[in-house]
């Protein structure tokens, strides 16, 4: 079975491809740098983060724009030897007025060089390409109506583009105007059996969010709306897991088979949704009357999906520790509106360390010093360990959970005139800076300083350990609830991000003092948690419960955590525990280790290892 969803954490918009036997999507970035993420599968079950596309400023200069901005919605295609990805570039969108430039940008290889991006139009937003089988090529987009006595979402417009001229051509015509739902955007059109159809997401991104259809015998319609549109939505069913369904693209396996990729979010309390929107996927039909339907009937987006008819191809996990010993940032770490580079980061100065230079505030929107990586778990923890060495209270550094410029929670080493070298936990909560007192720790005369901070669903905890000493508690299990999109109630209006977990260093006097991070772990802990100054501890009934579905669900490395499941797995695979390559197979369940030679885990083992497994149950 494929859990949904496919690409947790922020990862919205997707717009999906098929190339040969290989898939590839691609997801919006908003402000994060670099811009546009493409996943990469070959079963539409097992994904990895391959490439990113925009890595330079020339194609990507993002110095300013406001929170929220940035790279929204973009759209991936493949034709004649070549990949095309349209995206837009949004300056401003707040009030009447917002600023939507559209770019194409091409390369030969997924994995680049992508060209320098080619100006389209700033008429609206989510822009589409299309390639007829005539050669020709349209662009499709939601048009954008500032006027106050309009639909501000005024349909979907439709114009031919010239490869030979890299421009747009012709008269630029309305082809749909929308459903009553309203908010009409994300359009794609597909062709099959005759008909143009014309994929719509309706209702807002947010839980009224939708997918609408239509189709026509040419391309500019008109276009006939689906009989039973919405055709996916969780609008109005609360007791979905999966909310906010809409946002849709559809491939088709090369068997046949079709799929649709869509954003979801999931609330962790109320509406919020910490992990920010998300990418599910469904199976989906064709109905004899040729309309489009998820497989089955019904509207709801599925938790759970059946496999699609392609081997099963698991990539292996990602490393939980990265120890900053190669000359350039992985590929989770994401930056601010601008890449970095050698005046405010390195990883050269001091082999084995990052490096950052203290530069603005946590309010800028130019030039911050921050690393960060997403949040893609419910339930995790991170760490760190720095040097840092304040001359006084406006040099900053530490570990930090970012949602934007007005939404942050800081554990941060500063200095303090009565203190001096300090430790304090300081959040900005809606806009508002706020300082926890009794969270400041005087740390005079340390060197090395442990940061880590575990998140449980809606609450986080930090803890601190100086020069290999215990950790500690500091301040109070905090409600993170405002590092979330759901914020109308504060701001009047929707943001597009999700939680990250990131490194940064601020020196506010311009001196630009450097902090040195030996490393930085993130760790997925898959179960509910409790706090606790010295570990994370795993309750009975959660211990108990590990004896169900461990060959489809259960990660290696959950069962490692559990002693009783230790002696079982070292009954059957003797040594796995203490083995030194094990990091690299702690993500993976032990059913997709029968998949990888090196593991030597026949399904004859992988049975009685489950037989095993279960009677942990029967004893307790």
């Amino acid at each position: 079975m494929i859990q949904n969803p496919i690409l947790r954490g922020f990862h919205p918009d997707p717009s999906i491809v098929r190339v040969g036997d290989d898939y590839y999507i691609a997801t919006s970035t908003f402000e994060w740098f670099p811009g546009i993420q493409i996943h990469h599968s070959r079963d539409l079950k097992h994904w990895r983060l391959l490439t990113h596309v925009l890595t330079r400023t020339s194609q990507l200069n993002m110095e300013g724009n406001p929170d929220s901005c940035g790279v929204w919605a973009p759209c991936l295609s493949y034709d004649n030897g070549f990949y095309y990805l349209i995206f837009t570039d949004v300056k401003s969108r707040l009030g009447a007025f917002k600023d939507t430039h559209n770019y194409l940008v091409t390369a030969e290889n997924i994995e680049g060089p992508w060209s320098e991006p080619v100006f389209l139009n700033s008429s609206g937003f989510d822009p589409s390409l299309y390639h007829d089988d005539n050669g020709r090529k349209w662009l499709v987009n939601m048009l954008w109506d500032h006027r106050a006595d309009r639909n501000n979402f005024a349909g979907i417009v439709l114009q031919e583009f010239s490869m030979e001229l890299m421009r747009l051509i012709g008269e630029r015509k309305t082809i749909f105007q929308g459903t009553d739902l309203k908010g009409t955007e994300g359009p794609h059109i597909y062709k099959r059996n005759g008909y143009f159809y014309l994929m719509t997401a309706e209702g807002g991104t947010w839980f009224s969010h939708a997918v609408t259809m239509a189709r026509s015998k040419t391309i500019e319609g008109p276009y006939e709306v689906h009989p039973a549109n919405p055709i996916l939505t969780s609008a109005g069913r609360d007791e979905l897991p999966l909310q906010k369904a809409g946002h849709g693209c559809l491939v088709e396996t090369q068997n046949g088979e079709w799929a649709m990729v869509h954003l979801v979010g999931r609330p962790v309390k109320d509406v919020r949704c910490i992990l920010g929107r998300e990418t599910a996927i469904q199976r989906m039909e064709w109905t004899a009357d040729e309309w489009l339907r998820v497989e089955g009937g019904g509207s709801a987006p599925h938790s759970e999906i059946r496999e699609f008819q392609l081997p099963e191809h698991p990539f292996p996990p990602d490393p939980e520790v990265d120890h900053f010993d190669i000359d350039e940032l992985g590929i989770r770490w994401n930056t601010l509106r601008l890449p970095p580079d050698s005046s405010w980061i390195s990883l050269a100065e001091r082999p084995g360390f990052l490096r950052l230079r203290g530069r603005e505030s946590l309010s800028s929107t130019h030039r911050q010093s921050l690393i960060a990586r997403r949040q893609e778990a419910v339930c995790c923890e991170a760490e760190t360990e720095l040097e840092f060495e304040p001359e006084h209270f406006q040099q900053m550094a530490g570990l930090i959970l970012y949602y934007d410029t007005k939404d942050y929670v800081y554990l941060r080493i500063s200095r303090d005139e009565k203190l001096g070298k300090c430790l304090g936990l300081v959040r900005s909560h809606q806009g508002n800076w706020e300082e926890y007192q009794d969270a400041e720790v005087s740390i005079e005369g340390a060197g090395r300083c442990k940061l880590k901070v575990v998140i449980n669903a809606e609450h986080a905890c930090f803890h601190y350990a100086v020069d290999g000493g215990e950790w500690r508690q500091i301040g109070p299990v905090l409600e993170i609830l405002h590092l979330t999109d759901e914020t109308t109630e504060a701001y009047g209006f929707i943001r597009f991000t999700g939680n990250f977990i990131g490194l940064c260093t601020q020196d506010l006097s311009g001196m630009r003092r450097h902090a040195d991070f030996d490393y930085f772990r993130y760790t997925e802990l898959g179960q509910q948690i409790n706090h606790d100054g010295d570990s994370v501890k795993h309750t009975k009934e959660k211990t108990e419960n590990l004896a169900k579905s461990y060959s489809e669900v259960s990660k290696l490395g959950d069962l490692l955590l559990n002693e009783a499941t230790v002696r079982i797995l070292e009954k059957h695979m003797p040594g796995i525990s203490t083995n030194p390559m094990i990091g690299m197979a702690k993500g993976f369940t032990l059913k997709q280790l029968t998949g990888i030679p090196q593991a030597n885990i026949s399904s004859e083992k992988l049975h009685e290892i489950v037989s095993d497994l279960h009677s942990i149950e029967k004893q307790n």
